[in-house]
């Protein structure tokens, strides 16, 4: 049987319509590609948006709702009875300070009252309880005020000769420890306890009167 013979234009036709079918398959498929590629872009860009915006208002919400330590400052420190020679019968150490709760949305239970030490040198000379249990709302200020002396002014005399030489010498100083148990209060939730300590350093002159170069000194305020 006779094999047909295709002209030499039928094949350039043939390749051509085959390319063509090719080209357009291969087009398709990067149409497909192009279009899979940018929806998971989008879907991405999306999703990295929305984790952005939540990062956001989380470390808004942080900063708003992160409890800050009450404020302590020195209103008023007195040691009176420090012209006596020897011994301290008769003197009387005031004090005065103020709490401050500078949290705009947050308050803070005192569950325990507030233990006042004096000290000297670090030695303690003398202790005294002060304000029961109680509720401090957000932005508010409460006054800390008592005195040692008599049974709760206790030192040695050798200590009292040192505070009145140090007086002498224009200056003695003195530390005023607050201590108490804490919870911050956001909303009807409650914080676990905390064991707050605030540190004073006052100094008073030869008169016995807080010197001015520490009224209104913000305390260290420290947990344990």
């Amino acid at each position: 049987m006779p094999t047909e013979v295709q002209s030499p234009s039928q094949t350039r036709s043939d390749t051509y319509h085959f390319h063509r079918r090719h080209s357009a398959r291969r087009y398709m498929r990067r149409v497909k590609e192009s279009l899979s590629t940018r929806v998971s872009k989008l879907v991405c860009a999306i999703f990295l948006s929305l984790l952005f915006f939540i990062g956001i208002i989380t470390f808004i919400l942080w900063l708003s709702l992160r409890p800050h330590r009450p404020r302590f400052f020195t209103e008023d420190f007195s040691v009176s009875g420090m012209a006596q020679a020897v011994g301290f019968q008769g003197a009387q150490v005031r004090f005065n300070v103020t709490a401050r709760n500078s949290n705009v949305n947050i308050g803070v239970h005192y569950d325990t009252a507030q233990q006042v030490t004096v000290y000297y040198h670090d030695q303690s000379i003398g202790t005294t309880s002060l304000l029961f249990p109680f509720y401090q709302r957000p932005k508010t200020s409460i006054e800390i005020s008592g005195a040692l002396s008599g049974d709760t002014l206790t030192m040695s005399n050798d200590l009292w000769t040192q505070i009145q030489g140090d007086r002498a010498n224009g200056a003695a100083i003195f530390r005023l420890e607050v201590t108490s148990t804490i919870r911050f209060k956001v909303s009807t939730w409650n914080s676990k306890s905390h064991k707050m300590h605030a540190n004073c350093d006052v100094g008073v002159g030869p008169d016995g009167s807080m010197l001015p170069s520490y009224k209104d000194k913000r305390c260290s305020v420290y947990f344990s």
